[in-house]
C-alpha cells in the first residue's frame, strides 16, 4: 500500500543517469516527485501478468526479497511484511477483549486474514477482495505471507467488490479491517475511504467494535491522505487514533487507524496490551506493547500537519 502520489516515470531498462545504483534490473518505483524516487534491485521476476483487474508482478529483490507489485506499486514485501500487518491488525484485535468475528476487505495476499487468525477466540474471517485471480497467484506463490491462512476453515472467502458487499451484507462482526490500495487521486479505493463508506462500514459492527484502517503515508513530509481519511472517520466514531510505523521497504512511515466507540484505542496501556498477548499465546515478530506505546506516539511535526489539516 504506497504512496498514491506518481509522476511520469522513465522506463526502468532505459534509465542510465546513474548506472552504479539504478540497472537494467532494477525497477523504478515510488518516484513521489521526481526527480526522486525508490529503486529496487531485481535479481529474477517470478511472475509478471495481468488479471481482469490489475498488473501484478512478483519479483525476488536483493534487498527485500520477494515483492509484491500491483499497476507498478509496491504492496508488500518478504522481509518487512510482517511489521506491516502486524501494524495493520494486532491494535485493533488487542483492543477487543475476545474477537470471535472479522471482516477484511482487502487483503488479497493473505496475511491480513493470518494475522487475525492467530486469535484463539476468533471463530470466523470473512475476506472480501475483489480480484480472485490475483488471491490464487498470491496462494501459489507467496505462502510466506498467507502461511495457511487462506485455507484456514474459519476464512470464508469472497470475490465481491468490497462497497457493494458491505452495502449488502447483513451479519455483524467484532474488528472490521480495510486493507485497500491507496486511495485518492481518483484512485480504484476512493469511495472506500469516504465518509458515507465508513458509516456503512460501522453499521456491521456490534456494540463494542473497533475498525482498522490502513491509511496511507503518516511522515513530516507526507500526512495530506493520512489527514483526509482521519477527517471522514471524525463523524462517524467517537475514538479514532492515528499510529505509524516504519516500513523500510515503503522508505516511509505508515499510518493506520484505530477507530471505535465504546473502546478508546488509546487507553490501552503497553502492559494491558503485552498481558492481552501473552493470555492468547500470541507469538508476533514485531509488535509488544512497548512497540504499541511508540506507534501510537506521533512525531511532533506529523502532528501539527494532522492540527493543520483539521485533525482533532
Amino acid at each position: 500500500m504506497t504512496d498514491s502520489r506518481t509522476a511520469a516515470r522513465p522506463d526502468p531498462g532505459n534509465w542510465t543517469h546513474n548506472p552504479r545504483r539504478v540497472t537494467p534490473r532494477a525497477i523504478f518505483e515510488e518516484d513521489a516527485s521526481w526527480p526522486e524516487g525508490h529503486w529496487y534491485e531485481v535479481t529474477r521476476a517470478i511472475l509478471e501478468t495481468e488479471t481482469a483487474e490489475q498488473e501484478v508482478r512478483i519479483l525476488e529483490t536483493v534487498e527485500y526479497g520477494k515483492i509484491l507489485v500491483l499497476d507498478g506499486h509496491l504492496q508488500s514485501a518478504e522481509e518487512d511484511e510482517a511489521i506491516y500487518h502486524e501494524a495493520l491488525v494486532q491494535p485493533a484485535m488487542l483492543l477487543h477483549p475476545a474477537p470471535r468475528s472479522v471482516l477484511i476487505v482487502g487483503g488479497g495476499e493473505g496475511a491480513t486474514a493470518r494475522e487475525a487468525l492467530r486469535h484463539p477466540s476468533v471463530v470466523r474471517v470473512v475476506m472480501v477482495d475483489l480480484d480472485e485471480q490475483l488471491v490464487g497467484i498470491c496462494r501459489q506463490h507467496l505462502p510466506e505471507w498467507h502461511r495457511g491462512a487462506l485455507d484456514d476453515r474459519r476464512l470464508d472467502l469472497v470475490i465481491a467488490d468490497g462497497l457493494d458487499y458491505v452495502a449488502a451484507c447483513e451479519e455483524r462482526f467484532d474488528v472490521i479491517i480495510l486493507d485497500l490500495v491507496d486511495a485518492f487521486e481518483d484512485g480504484p479505493s476512493e469511495a472506500l475511504f469516504s465518509q458515507a463508506f465508513f458509516g456503512a462500514v460501522k453499521r456491521l459492527l456490534v456494540p463494542g467494535g473497533v475498525l482498522a484502517v490502513q491509511a496511507m503515508e503518516l511522515n513530516p513530509n507526507g500526512a495530506g491522505d493520512h489527514a483526509v481519511v482521519r477527517r471522514n472517520l471524525g463523524p462517524v466514531f467517537a475514538h479514532a487514533m492515528s499510529y505509524s510505523a516504519m516500513i523500510p521497504s515503503f522508505w516511509s512511515e505508515w499510518g493506520f487507524v484505530v477507530a471505535a466507540d465504546a473502546l478508546d484505542p488509546a487507553a490501552l496501556a503497553p502492559e494491558e496490551a503485552d498481558r492481552r498477548i501473552a493470555a492468547r499465546g500470541l507469538s508476533l515478530a514485531t509488535l509488544d506493547g512497548a512497540t504499541l506505546l511508540r506507534m501510537r506516539t506521533l512525531a511532533k511535526p506529523v502532528r501539527a500537519l494532522l492540527a493543520a489539516a483539521g485533525v482533532r
